[in-house]
């Protein structure tokens, strides 16, 4: 069974994302498809949803040149290709940007968010294993969560501090809910 466009995006964005330099060899080599149609995907990924790709000669591969997370992507139950990219999952519509009949079968499906924590003390670590996929460097997790206040939560609410690295929009975010509440209580 071929994989859908959608599963070698997320793929090819979870690969950019552990800066492992993925190219069209190696979506192609990973998903069993010709480099054209790899190429087709990664410029799918640019040109469509906005992802900022840079290719790097050096490590012949590509990279992101500011922090990126995929749109969430909706597709019909009867294709298993992606249909229509939105930005609001609660008002879905048709690529004319009429709303979606109601007996319209929709598979929702969010691509995790992704972020990269420094954490300092174990007993953290332990706290945010259900978010964290991998240790990059010493006391930087790559963690990937899909509702954003639920993540910022758990951060606030840990045992010691938690640094949010990258994206800067998630730290910035965090620091807008702090001053919310600072303001709230004063």
């Amino acid at each position: 069974m071929r994989a859908s466009p959608n599963t070698r995006i997320q793929w090819f964005h979870n690969e950019l994302v552990k800066k492992s330099y993925p190219n069209a060899v190696r979506l192609a080599e990973r998903f069993h498809m010709s480099r054209r149609q790899a190429q087709r995907d990664i410029d799918f990924l640019r040109t469509n949803l906005g992802a900022p790709l840079v290719y790097d000669q050096h490590r012949m591969g590509y990279m992101y040149e500011t922090p990126f997370t995929l749109p969430i992507a909706i597709t019909s139950e009867n294709d298993d290709t992606i249909t229509h990219i939105s930005a609001n999952p609660f008002s879905p519509r048709a690529d004319d940007g009429d709303p979606l009949e109601v007996d319209s079968v929709i598979i929702q499906s969010q691509i995790p968010y992704t972020a990269m924590l420094g954490i300092s003390d174990k007993l953290t670590v332990l706290e945010m294993r259900g978010y964290i996929i991998s240790e990059e460097q010493k006391g930087e997790y790559l963690c990937e969560f899909h509702n954003i206040d639920r993540f910022l939560c758990a951060i606030l609410t840990a045992r010691s501090g938690i640094r949010i690295l990258e994206p800067t929009w998630l730290r910035d975010k965090l620091l807008h809910m702090a001053e919310k509440a600072i303001a709230n209580n004063s």
